[in-house]
């Protein structure tokens, strides 16, 4: 893609990565793709907001060279020093070595530690403004959204806000507004981004957010770092986020389970059944054949999960247990919960998934079910019941 001019005078220099399948090690699937977002302001100040992974840095130099000469940067804004945004820093530096640097005193601090040299940093604070001629950029502190040195950069003039990784979705685009895109894809991966990324940092998510409306700011457009700009539907996604945040949640239940010889399958069909009597959403996952990463995206706004596991080596299946160690880490906010499932000569699956669901802060509102071996029609009619009441709780 060439650079693309978002607001007059604010450029897209950024980089597509249709290809990429992983992020974060292996900890999250990217099967759209991403993109790696950097803006070039002009200005009587030139300034740069933020890079590019270091796999696309030649690309997005050339970008930057179809506009400006690189070395013409008077500014450089580094919200978020995670690699996949300043991978570019070091190549960037060869051709503006006299630019002074604008970031988080947690971000100086990492910058230095992946990329030690001599550089003019300017450490910024919440409401700490610099004026580019016709623009006043404002600084406003973001730490744990989601590194500690995380910040966002608010152009006054312009209503634009350029948050990092906040609002971002992994997507490869070939057109770079929400409004040009698939609308359901783009809040779906929005969605999934939320839940798998920023779930253990919902209530900082909250005051955020609510510290930005106290401000004052007007936003007409957010530029994130992955994925599509928000300029149709700005107000949407920042609703989204206030929802996410507070954990408020549908008549939902998302099961998921994992099972050797069918029989906690079958246990989970009857409780989904039972769920469904009560008018309850049901989403049913086997751990073993679905995409972790999914799964949690349908946690984030259920009111109940519900894990099931048959007994191997007096414990959960693999699949589970790892569902459950993702689940764990992440917290999702205000969750009920069950655990269920069949054993052979020894249980230890179902104790073993309370315990980690307690970890994950989810409330148990029911005694784990448990069935010897294959549940017979009347296992089944308690497998029902079972989960009608917790309908019923939802």
């Amino acid at each position: 893609m060439s650079t693309i001019e978002i607001k007059k005078g604010i450029h897209w220099v950024g980089t597509v990565d249709w290809n990429i399948r992983s992020f974060h090690g292996p900890a999250y699937h990217t099967q759209r793709g991403t993109s790696y977002n950097s803006y070039l302001i002009l200005d009587e100040k030139i300034t740069l907001v933020d890079f590019v992974d270091i796999h696309f840095v030649e690309e997005w130099i050339r970008k930057i060279q179809q506009i400006i000469d690189p070395s013409e940067i008077d500014y450089i804004i580094v919200n978020h020093i995670e690699p996949d945004h300043s991978g570019g820093f070091p190549k960037i530096m060869e051709y503006a070595s006299n630019a002074k640097i604008f970031c988080s005193q947690k971000g100086k601090e990492g910058l230095m530690a992946h990329y030690p040299g001599e550089y003019r940093f300017e450490v910024v604070q919440t409401g700490d403004c610099i004026h580019l001629g016709e623009r006043t950029i404002q600084f406003i502190e973001a730490p744990m959204l989601h590194w500690p040195d995380s910040m966002f950069t608010y152009i006054e003039e312009e209503k634009l806000l350029m948050p990092n990784d906040a609002f971002g979705q992994h997507i490869a685009f070939s057109k770079i507004f929400d409004d040009e895109n698939d609308q359901c894809i783009v809040f779906e991966e929005a969605k999934k981004y939320y839940a798998n990324i920023l779930t253990p940092f919902s209530s900082l998510v909250v005051k955020k957010i609510e510290e930005i409306v106290k401000m004052g700011l007007e936003i007409d457009m957010i530029a994130p770092s992955h994925g599509v700009i928000w300029r149709s539907y700005p107000d949407k996604i920042i609703e989204k986020y206030m929802q996410w945040g507070k954990g408020e949640s549908e008549r939902k239940a998302v099961i998921v389970y994992d099972t050797m010889w069918n029989s906690t399958e079958k246990m989970a069909n009857a409780i989904m059944e039972g769920l469904m009597s009560e008018g309850v959403d049901v989403r049913l996952y086997r751990s073993s054949i679905t995409d972790t990463n999914d799964i949690i995206t349908e946690i984030l706004d259920a009111k109940a999960v519900l894990v099931a596991s048959s007994v191997i080596n007096r414990t959960m299946l693999p699949d589970v247990a790892y569902f459950l160690e993702e689940l764990a880490g992440l917290k999702p906010k205000d969750k009920i919960g069950a655990s269920f499932g069949s054993y052979g000569w020894s249980k230890g699956a179902v104790a073993n998934i309370e315990k980690k669901m307690k970890e994950a802060g989810i409330k148990l509102v029911k005694e784990g079910l448990e069935i010897n071996y294959v549940p017979m029609k009347e296992d089944l009619k308690v497998c029902f019941e079972y989960g009608k009441e917790i309908g019923k709780m939802i």
